[in-house]
């Protein structure tokens, strides 16, 4: 990203607004602004690292409540939320920052929330594991600030290779809304 370029743009989008970019409190808002797209659309550049893995066998692997913040492609306004993955290793493990890392591989981009769940669910399948599922609930704030302006929430769902059949499906599907961190799988 040309971060000069970026500045020039948002201190011409202040003008366009009616606003003065030499006020006091917009001077150094450019700058602000190209810093902050350069760490949240970090996931163009990122690496996923899933390729690190370790020997382990276990039947169900679940990751609930990953935070999220991503960007609407449609209005470019923050989506955010939780995703929660479950997997079935096939003989080898993810370490779970190697699944916040994919997370925030694919949220770190212009984005619309069907298609984040599809991308690390994907990702994690070409890996070799048995079966995945990545659910993604999430707020956008596009559809609360303009339009209908309502508070509704979004839940995307995305079920590869043996969590496609139905019963291995509803059995994690209940691991993953369960809320209680003191109960035990």
């Amino acid at each position: 990203m040309d971060e000069e370029r970026v500045k020039k743009l948002i201190r011409e989008l202040i003008i366009e607004l009616g606003e003065d970019p030499t006020r006091e409190g917009l001077k150094d808002t450019p700058e602000r602004i190209g810093q902050m797209y350069k760490e949240i659309f970090g996931g163009y550049k990122s690496d996923s690292e899933l390729s690190v893995q370790f020997s382990e066998d276990s039947d169900t692997v679940v990751a609930r409540d990953i935070q999220f913040y991503s960007m609407c492609e449609h209005h470019m306004l923050p989506f955010f939320g939780k995703i929660h993955i479950a997997y079935s290793p096939n003989g080898r493990v993810f370490g779970i920052s190697k699944l916040v890392r994919l997370v925030e591989k694919y949220s770190k981009r212009l984005q619309i929330q069907e298609r984040l769940t599809k991308n690390i669910a994907d990702e994690l399948f070409a890996q070799g594991v048995r079966g995945v599922i990545v659910v993604a609930d999430a707020e956008h704030l596009c559809m609360r600030m303009r339009g209908v302006r309502n508070d509704a929430t979004l839940t995307t769902c995305a079920y590869r290779g043996i969590y496609e059949n139905k019963e291995e499906k509803e059995s994690i599907m209940a691991m993953i809304r369960k809320r209680s961190s003191n109960t035990s799988f």
